[in-house]
């Protein structure tokens, strides 16, 4: 193998990645003497962009593997092949991949055929459905079988990654999206969504699932329209996937509707301010299961299964489902029960207390130290 031109290559595709991996960039940036490749596949474009620029960072490569309507097997075929090549050039001793994203399976496997080893953050997590998250299960069962160094956020991370006969490696650090919020959430510059008033209590709603596509998406819809009709302080923040799919069936139900706000997707400093102001969220996402109890908001999950049961067993999350009647009920609890909300709303947050990324950083040193 050729003498390596960097130590470490972080690879990241999505918003989410960006977001979870930045203080783990800046971090590894702050300490000069390992060398940081990071490296775009191109999978959430124009979201990442956003990300980088707030945490003040720039990518060193893009593979700019997107073309439109792209199916899951050619998203993987095209990261494979641009990451084959970078990764002969670089040759990089350790590979940083983040979540359970077809970018970091791919990256995973790019890696493991060049026999490079793999630092997975956020590793662990589980529904044991393996279609539900789909694609997301598999990756991240898929990554774990590849890595060397595997990142825990929780004790029940931990324990997925034992049972599944990870028998090293394994270190709890918490989860870095609380070193991510608490990062941009100090800052006295974040912007509120121009809906935000001191009279009307808000929804934060995000779907993008591909699980949640089709009838799932219109009962959460019609489920928001119940909501609204009922309680006539309360508004809805919409913010709109990019994917048609997801878009257009709420388009169509939702727009033009009394106190539905729907925008194009918030950069993340919108978005934390969205969280810091809103009453409760409403979401399919993970990382806001993770980020909003930090920031004192209670989680209404809209799926059947999470791989982030923490949430739900602290009480920061309750998992409603699809169906509509069942999500009014849930929001109907904390928008009715001022005492069940105060009580949601001060649990301590499961995942982290936003020192992740120190832990993380101190095992990337002494490994890299290991195969010097």
């Amino acid at each position: 193998m050729a003498e390596p031109t960097c130590d470490v290559c972080v690879v990241l595709g999505t918003r989410p990645e960006a977001i979870k991996l930045a203080p783990v960039i800046m971090a590894l940036r702050d300490r000069p003497e390992i060398r940081t490749h990071v490296l775009l596949t191109g999978q959430h474009r124009e979201m990442v962009r956003q990300v980088m620029a707030l945490f003040a960072l720039r990518a060193d490569d893009d593979l700019d593997i997107m073309v439109p309507r792209q199916t899951l097997t050619q998203v993987t075929c095209r990261s494979l092949a641009g990451l084959e090549a970078r990764f002969e050039t670089l040759t990089p001793k350790l590979v940083v991949v983040q979540g359970d994203t077809t970018t970091a399976f791919a990256a995973s496997l790019a890696a493991f055929y060049h026999r490079v080893a793999i630092a997975h953050v956020e590793a662990g997590l589980r529904t044991d459905d393996r279609y539900d998250p789909y694609p997301e299960e598999v990756n991240r069962r898929l990554i774990s079988q590849l890595a060397t160094l595997h990142f825990a956020p929780t004790e029940q991370a931990v324990t997925h990654l034992q049972k599944s006969g990870v028998a090293s490696g394994i270190y709890l650090t918490g989860n870095t999206v609380v070193d991510a919020l608490l990062w941009v959430a100090r800052s006295p510059q974040i912007p509120l969504p121009e809906m935000a008033t001191d009279s009307q209590r808000w929804i934060l709603g995000t779907v993008h699932r591909r699980e949640n596509w089709g009838d799932p998406l219109r009962e959460i819809a019609w489920a928001w329209r119940d909501l609204l009709a009922e309680f006539p302080d309360v508004s809805l923040l919409l913010p709109l996937h990019p994917n048609p799919a997801v878009r257009e069936p709420l388009q169509e139900l939702l727009a033009g509707q009394e106190r539905v706000y729907l925008t194009e997707p918030l950069d993340y400093s919108q978005l934390v301010g969205a969280l810091k102001h809103c009453y409760v969220v409403m979401t399919d996402s993970g990382g806001l299961q993770e980020e909003a109890p930090s920031l004192g908001k209670p989680v209404l999950v809209l799926r059947r299964t999470t791989e982030r049961p923490e949430a739900v067993d602290a009480g920061t999350a309750e998992l409603v489902g699809t169906d509509r009647q069942g999500i009014v009920q849930a929001a109907r609890r904390l928008l009715r029960d001022p005492q069940e909300y105060r009580r949601r709303a001060s649990i301590q947050n499961p995942f982290g207390d936003g020192h992740a990324t120190e832990r993380i950083l101190a095992v990337v040193a002494d490994y890299l130290v290991s195969v010097s």
